[in-house]
């Protein structure tokens, strides 16, 4: 007796033990109670009665990622394209998510399957090239809109690839050389513009430069010329005063003395002497050296009789 009371003991320990869970951090549980929702147990220490309550779901409330294989779509001018999309969402209500939509991540495919057909249907081929972020917001809105029922919060859509048709992408390819020769011609004739406006500009600056020059050395020529004549007329004129007053200072000399008019007369044949110096061919003796010879040939006269 002993001995069965024992292993129901032992029985009822180990029956509470597996009963007790504990629930980790970014997960929930879904419980069940005879096959009915009870409750959402979140992170901590949890206990459930056996054989009455039953985990239901175990949901992870991480942020996830469904990367999606490319779908066929068609634009609005009639161009079939491969896109696969990138979706990030998270599960905000546990309860939701386990009871609102059966295979939820297969409902999410197909509805952005859906969305991104209708969405590229109404667009161009450029404009779906050049629209991405128009595409991923429509989405994103879309998308929240019709998973929130689910208990899922789409954060972000992003459009990961667009495959146009291979004809369509060698037209592109040769559209898009063509374009990268035609700026680079472009690009060629702005330089060659801009190199000629340059060298153009070079030599205006170079002609005005030179004639800056030219008119500076003009001004300077014609101020040391100024200069120089200055300084010639100052040197004659300082000349002029030495000669002038050489003069002044001999004529008082000789009027200091008190020359005679022959000792005058004398001085002046031999000023005619220093003159002549045997090198002038025409001499213009005046009247009184004339007579001053008469005086000088009379005296001889006298002397020789």
């Amino acid at each position: 007796m002993e001995y069965v009371i024992a292993g129901v003991i032992l029985l009822l320990i180990i029956v509470v033990i597996r009963n007790i869970k504990i629930v980790p951090q970014a997960q929930a549980y879904v419980i069940e109670r005879l096959g009915a929702y009870k409750e959402t147990w979140h992170v901590g220490l949890h206990m459930k009665v056996p054989l009455i309550d039953k985990i239901a779901n175990r949901v992870s409330i991480k942020e996830r990622v469904l990367d999606f294989p490319p779908q066929p779509v068609i634009t609005k001018d009639n161009v079939t394209m491969q896109i696969d999309t990138v979706i990030y969402f998270t599960i905000t209500d546990p309860k939701l998510y386990t009871y609102g939509v059966e295979r939820p991540i297969m409902a999410i495919e197909t509805l952005t399957a859906t969305t991104l057909r209708n969405i590229i249907g109404d667009l161009e081929l450029d404009e779906t090239l050049t629209s991405r972020d128009t595409i991923n917001n429509q989405m994103r809105i879309i998308l929240d809109e019709a998973t929130d029922p689910w208990g899922i919060k789409i954060n972000r859509v992003e459009v990961k690839n667009i495959i146009p048709p291979v004809d369509i992408q060698n037209a592109m390819e040769k559209q898009m050389r063509a374009e990268r020769e035609r700026r680079e011609a472009i690009l060629r004739a702005e330089g060659e513009k801009t190199s000629n406006i340059l060298v153009a500009e070079g030599k205006k600056q170079a002609l005005i430069l030179e004639a800056e020059a030219e008119k500076t050395a003009a001004i300077l020529r014609a101020e040391a010329k100024k200069e120089a004549t200055i300084r010639e007329a100052e040197g004659q004129a300082e000349a002029i005063l030495k000669v002038q007053d050489a003069t002044a200072r001999g004529l008082k000399m000789i009027k200091d003395q008190e020359l005679t008019k022959e000792v005058i007369s004398i001085r002046s044949l031999e000023t005619f002497e220093k003159v002549a110096d045997g090198k002038s061919t025409k001499i213009i003796i005046p009247s009184e050296i004339q007579n001053m010879a008469s005086l000088v040939t009379s005296i001889k006269e006298l002397a020789n009789d």
